[in-house]
């Protein structure tokens, strides 16, 4: 048993004697005495095999490669003159060996552990043991862990119960395809893993327990990005009897206890709140990334009323004319690639005035009279050697060409710092959206989403001026989270559902168990769910989930190490009923 882990050892522990159990991170030999770095998650120690101290045990030590395990025993002393590491915490001592234990020897691994020196991400990911070693890794997973347990730490404080919901339950499609489960002891019937807990945390307010939290599993048959996984795990939060207000400070209250607890971060609180309509206005998203300024700009009356085709088009057709400031000099050359980034956004195009003084130099200056030039610039408050740059068209176009062309921008102009932490509250959303394809109405968060007062009059006969009673948490441009007040009440819930379709047959037969629980004295109630992974992601300074999740699927949503998802014979599938109907090819 080691006495000690790599990462502890310092001067007062000198002359003690040690055991450490670790891996051969490095080797060197110097002049006949051989020197490793032992690793464990706790760090590296120094340990000297010298052949004046004891000649057989340096032979054995020529032997040792990297990965080796090893039992070492001895003596620490300090580190001779000259040869401190103070980039390293051990960096003042080392351990003269007097005892070797080859615990289990490595072949030569198929990747370094080493962060400087990272292998494509099918190795990672095929060797993820190996990948996991590496001291970002480690830092990433205990990150993670110590995010959970403050999580924990505060709302149980604040009297939540930690409650498990089942992960075989009713396939109730909400929004991406479900993972089904066929059951062997019910012949052609299956489960589905759930996509959230959602229905569940809203039958625990049904049963009386007022504040539940979970730390849930989450599946999702979707395709796959850097910040998506099949299976992810959420901070799952309900509280009945809440306001949004009483929702937020809690809310508001654990994220500070995260970060000061994980990251030694204290975050001002409350967070800022912007309603849905200022957030498309200002920054043309509903996660807005408000480090920086840049802000979108409505410029559609002045446009309209110049001679600019593009301009009047757009507004004649009750589209808009946006444009963002820039105060910066772009050569040609560089205009042109952003003319090309802004298309492939689906924009037709992009144009671009340089600000001189009062007026403007451009391309379609000879469209834009002295005034409307005037008014430009006034508008957008630019001054000399600002670059405006315009898309008109339909607004949804210009909102998702312009926000996108903002983050780059703000990117590449270094406008904010990467290592801050910017959170804000998004409000007001509309309960349902057009899906642009079907040209039908869909909730824009989900069907379980209580409608606001004010407009809930409009629910039967005009659904698309329904405002929600949901919101969004959102950190540096990232949506963290989404939550709602929940509809409690079977005939508004039903309302809703006809409104996108889902006829009284239909919902009973999906929905029925929800419904049925709604007639028996349901409380008002409501919650959140926070990405875990992306919370843990973005405090560790990464977009991509993948690093923050010990065993992650690829692109593919396969694992190259176990090799899943992988065939099952015809025998096992006909315990559950199944026979495959797959193409040849």
């Amino acid at each position: 048993m080691r006495t000690h882990n790599c990462g502890e050892l310092r001067k007062k522990d000198i002359k003690k004697a040690i055991t450490l159990e670790g891996w051969v991170h490095s080797r060197r030999d110097h002049g006949g005495v051989i020197f490793i770095d032992l690793r464990d998650r706790y760090g590296l120690t120094q340990v000297v095999f010298d052949p004046s101290h004891n000649k057989e045990l340096h032979h054995k030590a020529e032997h040792l490669g990297r990965e080796f395990v090893l039992n070492v025993k001895g003596k620490l002393r300090d580190r001779k003159e000259g040869m401190v590491n103070p980039n390293m915490p051990t960096g003042e001592v080392e351990l003269l060996v007097d005892e070797l234990e080859i615990l289990n020897e490595s072949e030569t691994p198929p990747m370094e552990i080493d962060d400087r020196k990272l292998p494509n991400e099918d190795v990672r990911l095929k060797y993820r043991y190996l990948d996991l070693r590496r001291q970002s890794m480690q830092a990433n997973i205990i990150l993670r862990h110590n995010v959970v347990q403050a999580v924990r730490e505060y709302l149980n404080k604040n009297n939540f119960l930690e409650i498990e919901t089942p992960l075989l339950v009713k396939a109730t499609p909400e929004g991406a395809r479900d993972y089904i489960v066929p059951s062997r002891v019910n012949p052609g019937q299956v489960y589905a893993l759930p996509q959230s807990p959602q229905l569940y945390k809203q039958i625990l307010m049904v049963s009386g327990f007022d504040r539940y939290y979970q730390i849930a599993r989450c599946l999702r048959d979707e395709d796959l990005r850097a910040d998506r996984q099949p299976e992810f795990t959420q901070i799952d939060v309900e509280m009945s009897f809440p306001t949004q207000e009483a929702i937020f400070e809690i809310m508001e209250g654990m994220v500070a206890n995260v970060f000061e607890s994980a990251k030694k971060i204290k975050l001002k609180t409350p967070f800022p709140r912007l309603s849905y309509a200022e957030a498309m206005a200002r920054f043309g998203t509903d996660k807005p990334d408000m480090r920086f300024g840049l802000e979108l700009i409505d410029v559609t009356e002045i446009a309209a009323k110049s001679e600019f085709s593009v301009f009047k088009d757009a507004a004649a057709k009750g589209g808009k004319v946006k444009c963002i400031c820039a105060s910066h000099d772009f050569p040609r050359k560089r205009m042109d690639e952003l003319i090309e980034f802004v298309k492939e956004q689906k924009a037709k195009g992009m144009a671009w005035a340089k600000v001189e003084g009062t007026k403007l130099e451009s391309s379609i200056v000879k469209y834009l009279s002295d005034d409307a030039q005037k008014k430009l610039i006034e508008k957008t408050k630019a001054k000399k050697g600002d670059m405006l740059m315009f898309v008109a068209d339909k607004e949804s176009i210009v909102n998702n060409a312009l926000s996108a062309l903002r983050l780059k921008l703000g990117k590449e102009l270094k406008l904010y710092k990467e290592e801050g932490f910017n959170f804000a509250w998004v409000v007001d959303f509309p309960l349902f959206k057009s899906n642009e394809d079907t040209e039908k109405l869909e909730p824009a968060h989900h069907m379980f989403t209580m409608p606001n007062k004010d407009t809930m009059k409009f629910l039967e006969k005009e659904p698309a001026k329904v405002i929600a009673e949901c919101y969004d948490l959102v950190l540096n441009g990232i949506e963290l989270g989404s939550g709602s007040i929940r509809i409690h009440r079977k005939d508004i819930q039903q309302k809703v559902m006809k409104a996108i379709g889902i006829s009284d047959a239909e919902a009973e037969k999906k929905f029925g168990f929800l419904l049925e629980a709604f007639k028996y004295g349901a409380p008002p109630h409501g919650g959140i769910a926070l990405g875990l992974d992306r919370l843990c992601a973005l405090m560790a300074g990464t977009n991509d989930i993948r690093e923050v999740i010990a065993f992650p699927k690829n692109k593919a949503g396969q694992c190259p190490m176990d090799g899943c998802p992988s065939a099952v014979s015809d025998k096992e599938l006909k315990e559950v009923h199944l026979k495959w109907n797959l193409v040849k090819k």
